[in-house]
């Protein structure tokens, strides 16, 4: 199970990220469920990372323009098992989408410091 918590009326959880030759580190992720992508990261946390470019998509965004954006690669853990994740870097803030939520259910108590739990079905 993964668990956070909603902060500033946005529920958050922590990703945990696998970086060749460095430690293990956390990044907090806004749960977006009208992101319908796996993570999405800011180019400049992109760029500090230092993650692999796969390929760039076309995205069409909330005011209906398209745009072309970066896909890069990550290893996260998720539900404590490595997993390769595909991250778009665009955007002010780190994104959790509805692609890493297949498969489980997604509990949110709406109010300030209410719980936020994501569980396989």
């Amino acid at each position: 199970m993964i668990s956070g918590i909603v902060n500033n009326g946005r529920p958050t959880v922590s990703i945990t990220f696998r970086l060749p030759n460095h430690p293990d580190f956390s990044i907090q992720f806004v749960v977006d469920t009208g992101f319908t992508g796996q993570l999405c990261l800011p180019s400049e946390v992109v760029a500090l990372l230092d993650l692999p470019f796969k390929l760039a998509t076309r995205a069409n965004l909330a005011d209906n323009t398209e745009v072309l954006l970066p896909i890069y690669e990550a290893i996260i853990l998720w539900n404590g098992e490595e997993r390769t994740v595909r991250v778009l870097g665009s955007g002010r803030r780190p994104l959790l989408g509805t692609a890493m939520l297949e498969e489980s259910e997604l509990v949110i108590q709406f109010t300030e410091g209410g719980l936020v739990t994501i569980e396989d079905l």
